[in-house]
């Protein structure tokens, strides 16, 4: 039974639109049904591709609002009609910014993070500044690339200067866009005279990159759910990174993850969350367990993501507690996140093989 009065309007950008790749569509999907399959006890309004009508059309508890058009646009001329919503975005082309930004302008009601701490962790530069000892991080710098190749000696008189910070220990860099996801455009340079002007073949003039210090590591990720001041870790997990000659890919990866290093993760990503304000919801944390024991640090903060991630579909599997359901009840105030009770059972791998993502309980 659907609670009365109680409609939210659920989406999730890719399937809303009418994305054609299955590289990507395979991972929407899971999310987004994952989600509808949480939120079984609502009244949902759910925003989906014409092509799925048959896919939705026994939800009980859905009314499912077909639309050929991306789901920014349609937003634009809806959202007012709209008192509540919990969605699934990314960040690329600031699409998660842009669509809470549309909702809150609407007086939208979110269960996901506000468009001011979306825009703050979007931005990697911006996230590093803001975490800026809070948590140890990479060293980081960021660069416009223009159009006559000045940013390669920028590059190359910051390479200069970190090294001979530390001579004895040769320094390699990772490039990737301000703005990207699942390791999308990461460039990786070993030496220092691999860096090439053909890096402006992958970001075009204009557009502004990160360039940080390269520590050797273990991948990993904190799952946490926030109140938007509190947040609270639910798993580690293990990312499956690949880094093949100068190009970064996502794999997946497996959750919990035991680390002798979870404690200090999870202290890390709750910092983190905890120093930008308004990030709620269901909240990501990229971090790196050093692979050097004689460094300082043990693990190094990277990014935050502030939106459903990869690990949810996992997560629903093993969770003993309804996700979804926790974090609509947690930002309406019917519970307190100090008395969640996040217990696992067991444990689960994801990975994208071809155009499809496979779950397995392990």
């Amino acid at each position: 039974m659907t609670k009365e009065n109680d409609s939210i309007l659920v989406f999730e950008y890719f399937t809303a639109s009418g994305e054609k790749d299955k590289s990507i569509i395979s991972e929407a999907e899971a999310l987004v049904f994952d989600l509808v399959n949480d939120l079984k006890d609502y009244s949902i309004d759910l925003v989906i591709n014409r092509s799925y009508e048959d896919s939705v059309k026994d939800y009980e508890n859905v009314n499912a609002i077909l639309i050929d058009e991306d789901i920014i646009s349609w937003l634009e001329d809806n959202a007012s009609k709209f008192d509540k919503a919990i969605f699934i975005a990314a960040e690329n082309n600031n699409n998660l910014y842009n669509i809470t930004k549309i909702l809150e302008e609407n007086n939208v009601k979110t269960y996901t993070s506000s468009a001011e701490s979306c825009l703050k962790s979007s931005d990697k530069y911006q996230t590093y500044e803001e975490l800026f000892n809070i948590v140890p991080q990479p060293r980081s710098f960021r660069f416009k690339i223009d159009s006559k190749g000045y940013w390669k000696r920028a590059i190359e008189n910051l390479h200069k200067k970190w090294q001979a910070e530390d001579p004895l220990t040769p320094l390699k860099l990772i490039i990737k866009p301000l703005m990207g996801v699942d390791c999308e455009n990461i460039i990786f340079i070993e030496n220092i005279e691999d860096l090439t002007l053909d890096l402006d073949k992958i970001f075009i003039p204009g557009s502004r990159i990160l360039v940080q210090e390269y520590i050797d590591g273990e991948s990993i990720s904190v799952s946490l759910i926030s109140d938007g001041k509190k947040a609270v870790p639910i798993s580690l997990n293990k990312q499956f990174i690949e880094l093949t000659g100068d190009e970064g890919l996502y794999l997946g990866g497996k959750l919990p993850y035991e680390s002798k290093y979870k404690d200090e993760a999870f202290e890390i990503a709750t910092k983190a969350v905890e120093a930008i304000d308004g990030l709620k919801g269901f909240v990501g944390v990229d971090l790196l367990i050093n692979a050097d024991e004689k460094d300082i640090y043990s693990v190094y903060f990277l990014e935050i993501n502030s939106r459903f991630t990869t690990p949810y579909v996992g997560l629903n599997k093993i969770a003993k507690f309804n996700i979804g359901k926790t974090i609509i009840e947690l930002i309406d105030g019917e519970i307190s996140i100090d008395d969640l009770d996040i217990s696992l059972d067991g444990e689960v791998e994801f990975r994208k093989v071809e155009d499809s993502l496979m779950i397995r309980r392990i």
